[in-house]
């Protein structure tokens, strides 16, 4: 790879602006990128979907959740117990509280373990190819490197894209990467 710019340098450039990002624009392109999600065949035929809960300017998830719900699907969210990611059920936000690093978890306690679910992505930073930068702590990598069979879409802002991220061999892939304005690769 050529001289590029570390994991930890994008985190520090992205968050700058994400915070920038206007609520109007924040609103409107997580609307744009939740619509894409709920439209692709992957949602329409899934009985499960496991979604993070957004916070610090994430892309929200609230419409692909609710859109869940509304459908009948089953609904999970991620937990960090003991420095491992696991998935609860949740029947709506009431089933959440603040957690880990001031994140929504739920508190539920019914485990999650639909290895097919459609699985929506975080991420600080991408480039074309999905490389993926996340918060630096692994959560996702390890979870989607034990559990192979989750259709994966991650979600991000245009601006989050980048012409080249830092990558290794333990980073997963996600199958897609929807922003506002692109799509790409595509689930299998």
């Amino acid at each position: 790879m050529r001289n590029m710019v570390t994991k930890k340098e994008i985190r520090r450039q992205i968050r700058k602006l994400r915070s920038q990002n206007s609520i109007n624009n924040f609103i409107a392109g997580s609307n744009v990128i939740c619509g894409k999600v709920i439209r692709t065949e992957a949602f329409r035929v899934c009985g499960c979907v496991y979604c993070y809960i957004d916070c610090q300017e994430e892309v929200s998830t609230r419409r692909i959740v609710e859109e869940a719900f509304r459908l009948g699907k089953r609904v999970a969210a991620p937990k960090i117990v003991q420095d491992e990611m696991i998935f609860y059920y949740i029947h709506g936000y009431e089933d959440l509280e603040y957690g880990y690093f001031g994140v929504m978890e739920p508190i539920t306690g019914e485990l999650a373990q639909e290895e097919e679910a459609l699985m929506i992505v975080p991420g600080v930073a991408f480039d074309r190819y999905r490389h993926r930068v996340g918060y630096g702590k692994g959560f996702y990598d390890r979870y989607l490197s034990a559990h192979k069979k989750h259709g994966t879409i991650a979600v991000g802002f245009d601006f989050q894209v980048l012409e080249e991220v830092e990558y290794d061999g333990k980073d997963q892939l996600p199958q897609v990467l929807m922003t506002e304005m692109r799509t790409y690769g595509m689930l299998k």
